[in-house]
C-alpha cells in the first residue's frame, strides 16, 4: 500500500493563509483520485477537499472559496493551499485516495491551528 506523508501545518492568525502538502511515498500516485480531511477536537474527521486524476477538484461548502487544491503528478504531491483562515479551521489534516481500500488507512497527519 502507498503512504502518504502530509506537512506544511502550523500556527498561524485568523485571516492568514498555509500551504499543506501531502507526498507519495511511490510514483502510482498519479493514478489516484485524492483527498483531503480534517479531524477538529472533538469532532468527526470530514473531507475538506477532494481532486480527480485529471486535476477536477471539488469543495466541501465550508471552505469554497478559501480554499485551493491542486496536485503536481510528476512531484507525486497534492497540495492544500488554504486562505482566509478561521479558527474553526483548526484541525489535523489527513490526505490520502478515495479508493475504498483506503477506507481505513489514515497517516500521521498535520496539524494546523488557527488563533490569535
Amino acid at each position: 500500500q502507498v503512504q502518504f506523508v502530509e506537512s506544511g501545518g502550523g500556527l498561524v492568525q485568523p485571516g492568514g493563509s498555509l500551504r499543506l502538502s501531502c507526498t507519495a511515498s511511490r510514483t502510482i500516485f498519479a493514478i489516484y483520485d485524492m483527498a483531503w480531511y480534517r479531524q477538529a477536537p472533538g469532532k468527526q474527521r470530514e473531507l475538506v477537499a477532494s481532486i480527480t486524476t485529471g486535476g477536477r477538484p471539488n469543495y466541501a461548502d465550508s471552505v469554497k472559496g478559501r480554499f485551493s487544491i491542486s496536485r503536481d503528478n510528476a512531484k507525486n504531491t497534492m497540495y492544500l493551499q488554504m486562505n482566509s483562515l478561521k479558527p474553526e479551521d483548526t484541525a489535523v489534516y489527513y490526505c490520502k485516495p478515495t479508493l475504498p481500500t483506503y477506507r481505513n488507512y489514515w497517516g500521521q497527519g498535520t496539524q494546523v491551528t488557527v488563533s490569535s
